[in-house]
């Protein structure tokens, strides 16, 4: 099948799929190794943004993006309104972004606790503030900004659809769908049919589907059972960065699809730990870094576990090197054994939220009052 661009705003994405912002994962780095396989818009790591306001190192390091990149994509997460506005002000006054996305889907226990990211959106009238605060301070610069939800908190309080026509109303660019609640984490299998749904209901803005795209097929599935103008891909490219050369092959019309062997594979580590040294310029870190994604790499394929186990505690480029030559990099692809999930999915959990949180859909008096102070300072989920 073959799938039009991509209309933001202004903006025009040739290759209608999103790499999804996750934390301590969609770095300049590994941003960039996907770009090298394929087209699409690659989003940074969610920010909070009274890091962002008060300007923390961190912050600023989250939002750098190479001088290359075409579309300079930053996710905000917040609760306040006054703060996401301030947020959203400074990266366009500052000219830090092209697209802005607003994150209401992270079911992190430390974010949705504070009212935020998937247990938000249950607050019609805080939700409301959020969004047209941040469309109207992002409009300014003729920035697009969207959000990107899930369906809800649990199967008794779903809040997908008000979301979505409160977001259309509000004039958001587009609208991405995780088709999982907050309790769901990321267990179980996506409910494509609501983001089906969504699209049904908002035939004028472009819907996005998320959940359980782990290959090009997927996502040439997921728009035809669904109408999505696009997909958004998380935890599918975790060790596999040419899976963005697969979709843009798929939705071009092309069968043509990576089966890269062990050396192909060894190639990809080396390049993704060279870039994390020129993201953090400093060769330690990087190493500690790259570890978490040894395991994605080599999902499926012959791996003794000695060599597993020094993969995952490399400490230089020259020791990582060592390492990779030790492979039978004429190994060929295992076919469907390093395909499919990857990541934690953790289990079906009961949300952590504020006190008295379901009770009513709208904001009471303590916690209107509690929730400027509820704004956290450091990166999410």
């Amino acid at each position: 099948m073959e799938l039009p661009p991509l209309k933001l705003g202004p903006l025009t994405v040739d290759t209608p799929v999103i790499l999804a912002p996750m934390a301590g994962i969609t770095n300049s780095a590994f941003r960039r190794l996907c770009r090298e396989y394929g087209g699409g818009l690659y989003v940074a790591e969610m920010v909070t943004s009274r890091a962002l306001v008060e300007r923390t190192p961190e912050s600023l390091r989250i939002i750098s993006h190479d001088d290359d990149e075409k579309v300079r994509s930053v996710q905000l997460y917040g609760v306040d309104p006054v703060t996401v506005g301030q947020a959203v002000r400074m990266l366009v006054e500052e000219d830090r972004a092209d697209h802005i996305d607003l994150n209401f889907g992270c079911p992190v226990p430390k974010v949705t606790r504070r009212g935020g990211g998937s247990a938000l959106p249950w607050k019609i009238d805080l939700f409301t503030s959020i969004v047209r605060t941040a469309v109207k301070e992002a409009s300014k610069g003729n920035v697009p900004l969207t959000i990107k939800m899930r369906k809800g908190i649990d199967e008794d309080h779903l809040t997908y659809l008000d979301a979505g026509r409160i977001a259309r109303d509000s004039g958001v660019a587009a609208v991405a769908l995780h088709g999982r609640t907050a309790a769901q984490f990321y267990s179980g299998q996506a409910d494509w049919s609501a983001i089906a749904r969504l699209r049904e209901a908002l035939p004028d803005i472009p819907v996005l589907g998320n959940g359980d795209i782990w290959s090009a097929e997927d996502a040439i599935r997921m728009v035809r059972e669904t109408g999505v103008d696009g997909v958004v891909v998380g935890r599918g490219c975790q060790g596999r960065p040419w899976l963005f050369g697969d979709l843009m092959a798929a939705f071009e019309g092309s069968e043509e699809r990576h089966k890269p062997d062990l050396r192909m594979v060894a190639e990809s580590v080396y390049r993704h730990a060279e870039l994390m040294v020129e993201t953090f310029g400093d060769e330690g870190k990087a190493l500690r870094e790259i570890r978490k994604h040894m395991a994605w790499y080599f999902k499926g394929y012959v791996v003794g576990s000695e060599l597993r186990t020094k993969l995952a505690m490399v400490t230089s480029l020259e020791v990582l090197r060592g390492t990779l030559d030790q492979l039978d990099l004429n190994s060929p692809y295992p076919g469907v054994d390093a395909e499919g999930p990857r990541g934690r999915a953790g289990s079906p959990k009961k949300p952590a939220l504020p006190k008295d949180w379901l009770l009513d859909r709208h904001m009471d008096a303590e916690q209107s009052r509690e929730i400027s102070h509820a704004e956290l300072d450091v990166s999410g989920g």
